[in-house]
């Protein structure tokens, strides 16, 4: 039966992921996960496609004392109020407008001064409005593992380059794109599994530096070819039963 083997968030999206043992779901997602991002001096978004050391970043968010903190390669720390409510702005999320306010202290300057141009960071005016399309995303260790083999990779690629919420172990390679429209418990929760993945440049990215060190969409299409204009990989879900899900949890199919 497959398994939990790892969870993937991250409070400040495109930053350096966390690997908790456990999550919590709520309708809207993970808790926690991705409620801030960067935005350039027009509100646009900015992630990992624009600047892949994003990574090198590490983001934490005290929930209880509303502390945000971000570390940053060279020492600097920026930490402040994650509250302190700037201006409101509207970001175009892949086409979904995501009403925010940018975050007023010290982390503009930090962030600007790593990145070489102007950057802010935001927060969501609702919690799960940052994650790209749906709440949850997953993807088999199996299908890292082929897509590795296939790109004459010597071991598994590092799946955190597909930064999906949950990967799964157990499974037969890219078995989770025959589960769409069925609903999976997963430890206390039910995520019912949407459509595929579609794949951008990030995947080609080092996780750990945000650099470029692996083929990913190229190899994609070479096996998988192009699905409505796409490169798919991973599939999308929603929460259907909210609950905590925790690493080596059995995945289960509910329905046919």
């Amino acid at each position: 039966m497959p398994t939990v083997a790892r969870l993937n968030v991250t409070p400040v999206k495109a930053t350096a992921l966390h690997h908790p043992e456990e999550v919590v779901l709520e309708p809207y997602g993970a808790v926690d996960n991705r409620d801030f991002f960067f935005v350039d001096e027009d509100g646009r978004l900015q992630a990992g496609s624009k600047f892949g050391p994003f990574v090198r970043i590490r983001a934490d968010h005290d929930r209880d004392a509303e502390r945000l903190t971000l570390r940053f390669p060279d020492g600097t720390v920026a930490e402040g109020d994650a509250t302190a409510a700037g201006p409101a702005i509207t970001t175009n999320f892949y086409g979904r407008p995501v009403p925010a306010h940018v975050l007023e202290g010290p982390w503009a300057e930090a962030v600007t001064s790593f990145v070489g141009r102007p950057i802010r960071l935001a927060r969501a005016d609702r919690p799960g409005d940052g994650s790209d399309i749906r709440p949850v995303t997953l993807v088999s260790l199996a299908s890292v593992d082929e897509l590795s083999r296939r790109g004459g990779a010597d071991a598994r690629v590092d799946p955190g380059r597909f930064r999906m919420l949950l990967e799964l172990d157990g499974c037969e390679p890219h078995a989770e794109d025959t589960w769409g429209g069925r609903a999976l418990a997963v430890g206390d929760a039910v995520i019912r599994v949407g459509d595929p993945v579609p794949r951008c440049v990030v995947t080609t990215q080092d996780p750990r530096t945000g650099l470029r060190d692996f083929p990913t969409l190229s190899v994609i299409k070479a096996y998988r070819g192009v699905s409505d204009g796409e490169l798919q990989f991973g599939v999308y879900g929603d929460v259907e039963r909210p609950g905590r899900v925790r690493v080596g949890d059995e995945v289960a199919l509910l329905d046919a």
